[in-house]
């Protein structure tokens, strides 16, 4: 047990590494920078380079030699890379990286194979006051090469963040190709250690690290994605909260980093690939990772870089000779991995820009280099000359990639392809409703829950997974897939709940991560009630916004719609933004005319025929145009083309049918604020009175109070 003065020392530590690492990144931020390269530059200043050649004494008070204070720091610098790694793996889209596979997978090999060599040939012509001691020159030869083949995940998963690069195409090769890279790099290193304590390669650990990481990788993406869906269910069924979420995904995330040392590599690369599988699952909580990411990069981030740059005594680069040496490491370190990198992507057609940023990006070795140089250092294969040299190379190949990645990717936007799907990804974001997020659909197999899921399957974007599920009573199953061939191409899954109360087996699957729970309307509303029973009751109760669906009177129940004009009120409110933006996806699905109504209701039918004409009415009809331009901007952001109208009455209601008459509208998608009147939900008398009024397909968006917080989730 540390004592209570090595507790103390421990808590100044951290508060001035978190301070220093902390006002350093916000100012890399201010210039325009990566704060990764402030977070870095503090841990040097605080070390022996500056603070202990300027206040020696003071410096060994707080940062002493003993292995209890080394210990403590180390320790919870590894938790911070571990979280870091968690949340990298979460915004990891593996379905692009299969896309990207060819490229990547040259890219690993060019920027592995390159560096490896340039390191075995240096360590060949270095002079022997850089060998350790006792090591063989082979045995120096191989681990220099290693330390040259070696990429730092964590420091390029940072700087990808900090640039706010995560989602492009080459973050997703530069994440890939530098995981690949570091396992090879773990797996060389276990030889190279192997061989400087025995002086031979553990044949037998050899193969049990190679063939535990193929079991380990087979098993994450198959058996263990089941029983990581299966875990984060169960806790949302439990409702255990957000905390209780977070226990788990930290609880799977240890398990896997445990595994992957275990079997001879790093606890991170453990914790990389359960943050993708986390990422991956479909009760994946979005808020989980919100608070996952803030704490991360608020602490234990800037933490673990500050300690990173803390063990670097640049004071060894004094000697002539080490800095020399030390320059040309630095050279063909960077020469070799950039050139390695720039070569697998040309031979992958990639573009010559992107391949330049492969190259600056998987040439950052940061802290991982640090470790690698400790353990030679450790090893006796390097000394400490040797081992300054390394150092020097992990710390500049971090701090000049951000601004060379910078000046090599600005202003490029990528192929038309990248471009497009950003755009999709950056307005998916912006939107209250229409997310990648899942949709629940329950389901008596009739006309109205078939025509329910043709408008989700046109408004929402391709890759959004529907469930359909039959609560209640057997649903035929001819019924049922009239409603799953309505969502033909898209993800669907089919829940069956055939002993459950129907409202009870929907709000049961509705608290398991879903965004929305869509419904079809009977076709003729039952005595004292709004619509059914069970419709009533689901609006009323449901936790999430529900799209409730009435099909129009003259709608051919067997064929399926062709929405030529919709029509939509712009009402300044968040579930009308969430009406509009299931209206213009619809729209543009169907090539349809969209008509963005607004209506200035005024006291009177004298007031109404004057409103136009009276200026002291100015300030309403100026919110009304902004209102309207609101919507409209929407519009333009989603490529639909709208005809604003922006009408005066009495009555909003009656001014939106005459409309929707006039303009022979055959779709009307309108919102509602939810209320309880005597006993049942009041969706506003101007709705219900549409519902009932109105001949054309009418959807009703309804939220649950308190509904439109920002969502908190990937970033884009």
């Amino acid at each position: 047990m540390p004592s209570e003065h090595q507790l103390l020392i421990f808590w100044l530590q951290l508060l001035v590494l978190l301070l220093g690492a902390r006002a350093l990144g916000g100012l890399m931020r201010r210039w325009q920078q990566p704060a990764v390269i402030g977070e870095l530059a503090a841990g040097v200043l605080l070390g022996p380079s500056v603070f202990g050649h300027l206040a020696p004494d003071l410096h060994h008070w707080l940062f002493p030699p003993e292995p209890v204070q080394r210990a403590l720091l180390g320790g919870l610098a590894w938790v911070g890379v571990f979280l870091l790694l968690i949340v990298t793996g979460m915004e990891t889209d593996p379905a692009l990286i299969r896309r990207l596979g060819r490229a990547t997978a040259r890219v690993a090999l060019g920027s592995l194979v390159l560096p490896v060599l340039a390191g075995v040939a240096l360590g060949v012509g270095l002079p022997s006051s850089f060998v350790g001691e006792g090591t063989e020159r082979l045995v120096f030869a191989l681990f220099m090469g290693t330390a040259l083949g070696i990429s730092a995940l964590p420091v390029i998963a940072k700087i990808l963040s900090d640039l706010d690069l995560m989602r492009r195409n080459i973050a997703q090769v530069l994440l890939a190709a530098a995981m690949a890279d570091d396992i090879a790099g773990w797996i060389l290193l276990g030889m190279v250690a192997g061989l400087a304590q025995s002086g031979s390669v553990d044949a037998t650990r050899l193969f049990f690290t190679i063939a535990g990481l193929g079991l380990f990788l087979t098993v994450a993406f198959t058996v263990g994605q089941r029983l990581v869906d299966a875990l984060l269910r169960g806790v949302l069924v439990r409702r255990w909260g957000v905390s209780g979420s977070m226990t788990m995904v930290l609880l799977v995330a240890l398990a896997s980093g445990a595994t992957t040392h275990a079997i001879g590599l790093e606890a991170v690369f453990g914790a990389f690939i359960a943050g993708i599988v986390l990422g991956r699952s479909r009760y994946h909580d979005t808020e989980v990772f919100g608070q996952l990411d803030g704490i991360t990069r608020s602490f234990f981030a800037p933490f673990f870089f500050a300690t990173a740059g803390l063990r670097v005594d640049l004071g060894l680069l004094r000697d002539p000779e080490v800095l020399g040496w030390g320059l040309v490491v630095l050279a063909a370190a960077s020469a070799s991995k950039a050139g390695g990198a720039y070569l697998g992507s040309r031979l992958a057609g990639l573009p010559q820009r992107e391949g330049l940023a492969l190259g600056i990006g998987l040439n950052a070795r940061g802290a991982v280099e640090i470790v690698v140089a400790t353990v030679g250092l450790s090893l006796g294969v390097l000394n400490d000359s040797s081992y300054a040299l390394v150092v020097l190379m992990a710390i500049v190949t971090s701090m000049m990639a951000p601004p060379l990645l910078r000046i090599v990717l600005r202003d490029w936007r990528g192929d038309e392809e990248e471009q497009a799907r950003l755009e999709r990804e950056r307005q998916l974001g912006g939107n209250v409703l229409v997310r990648a997020s899942r949709v629940l659909l329950p389901s008596h197999g009739g006309p109205n829950s078939v025509l329910a899921a043709r408008l989700i399957d046109a408004a929402w974007p391709e890759g959004a997974e529907v469930t359909l599920l039959a609560a209640g009573r057997d649903v035929p199953s001819e019924d049922l897939a009239k409603v799953n061939a309505a969502l033909a191409g898209r993800p669907t899954s089919v829940q069956h709940e055939p002993g459950k109360e129907p409202l009870r087996a929907i709000l049961d699957q509705a608290a398991l991560g879903y965004g929305a729970v869509a419904v079809g309307a009977t076709d003729e509303r039952i005595a004292g009630t709004l619509i059914s029973p069970v419709v009533d009751e689901l609006l009323a109760s449901c936790p999430l916004p529900v799209v409730m669906v009435r099909r129009g009177a003259r709608l051919d129940p067997e064929t399926p719609p062709r929405f030529r004009r919709v029509l939509v009120p712009a009402v300044g409110t968040k579930p009308g933004r969430a009406a509009q933006e299931i209206a213009y996806g619809v729209a543009k699905r169907h090539d349809a005319r969209v008509l963005l109504a607004h209506v200035v209701t005024t006291p009177s039918f004298s007031q109404a025929f004057g409103y136009a004409y009276d200026g002291q009415h100015s300030a309403r009809a100026d919110v009304a145009e902004r209102v309207v331009e609101e919507a409209r901007a929407l519009a333009t952001e989603m490529g639909v083309r709208v005809e604003p109208v922006i009408r005066n009455g009495v009555s909003a209601a009656e001014e939106i049918l005459a409309l929707a008459r006039e303009s022979h509208a055959d779709l009307l998608v309108l919102a509602a604020n939810l209320r309880q009147f005597t006993g049942r939900p009041f969706l506003g008398h101007g709705v219900e009175y549409l519902l009932e009024e109105a001949e054309a397909t009418v959807v009703v968006v309804t939220a649950p109070p308190g509904w439109g917080a920002p969502a908190v989730g990937r970033r884009g």
